[in-house]
């Protein structure tokens, strides 16, 4: 779980209401056909932009903006490296045997790809393209929320509208003008939260979700390749420990002949990746 994500939204929305408490009663604030046109509205706008199944997927992504994957970035480096040992000691065919016990898709896609002898440039190019399909996938689910940022101000402002033309209709009490010119400006209010606190938010959220994913992925391409070009580990270790911030390269050291080519794959990457989840954030700094 993202607590950030949560406290944001959260106190965002707990400092307006108090906001308005103090200065009056927040049921003035409150009004059916305000939310059914602003929230309606925008919903509505979204379904005739999007395709049906774009917007599926979406949803499937906003959930990265309120959970937190643990990062096992070091530990995949010493994966690779492990990795990079068994390689050069036993051969590129021998890494074959230890497929199974690679977590991440995106790294066991690539080490499948040197197994099967595939030449360094055509790996580098069919990774990249991957890459650039998770970055598509990510990049509608920010259009989604930019859009509905556009929308909810819009749809914000046409019911102001509409309630300006109905409370016109009664101009001659001037009783009902100040009532129904509030009532008016309620919509405006709702566009401006649902922009600023929640859509704009979660769009650029899901922005630093997706930088922080092709970092990743970008280290990985780059520890793929070097173990088919037969590097030495220890050039492994100094290539992808360039890649991380100061703080977080000292949990990745080299140990010739240590056993952690497979076995430390599935209980190591477990442990050395709750190490480095305080360090997931740093990553890109």
């Amino acid at each position: 779980m993202d607590l950030a994500t949560f406290i944001g939204i959260i106190a965002g929305f707990t400092l307006v209401v108090t906001a308005i408490q103090m200065g009056g009663s927040i049921r003035s604030f409150i009004d059916i056909p305000s939310v059914m046109i602003t929230i309606g509205g925008s919903v509505c706008a979204t379904f005739i932009n999007f395709r049906l199944d774009d917007i599926k997927n979406v949803l499937r992504v906003t959930k990265i903006a309120f959970t937190r994957r643990p990062s096992e970035l070091t530990a995949t480096i010493m994966q690779i490296i492990s990795l990079a040992e068994l390689a050069r000691r036993e051969g590129l065919l021998a890494l074959d045997n230890n497929l199974d016990k690679v977590k991440d898709d995106f790294l066991r896609h690539g080490l499948q790809l040197v197994v099967d002898g595939v030449d360094a440039a055509v790996i580098r190019e069919i990774l990249e393209a991957d890459l650039d399909a998770i970055e598509e996938r990510h990049k509608m689910g920010r259009k989604l929320f930019d859009q509905m940022a556009l929308f909810a101000p819009a749809f914000g402002m046409i019911g102001t509208l509409i309630g300006l033309i109905q409370m016109l209709r009664n101009i001659n009490d001037p009783s009902t003008i100040g009532p129904g010119m509030a009532v008016a400006l309620v919509t405006t209010f709702y566009g401006a939260i649902l922009a600023y606190l929640v859509f704009i938010p979660l769009s650029g959220k899901l922005g630093v979700r997706a930088s922080e994913e092709a970092f990743e992925k970008q280290i990985l391409i780059e520890g793929i390749l070097a173990i088919q070009s037969g590097d030495n580990p220890r050039i492994v270790e100094e290539k992808l420990r360039a890649f991380l911030p100061p703080a977080t390269r000292a949990k990745v050291a080299y140990k010739k002949g240590s056993q952690a080519t497979a076995t430390a794959t599935a209980g190591g990457a477990a442990e050395a990746g709750a190490a480095a989840e305080n360090e997931s954030a740093g990553v890109n700094t």
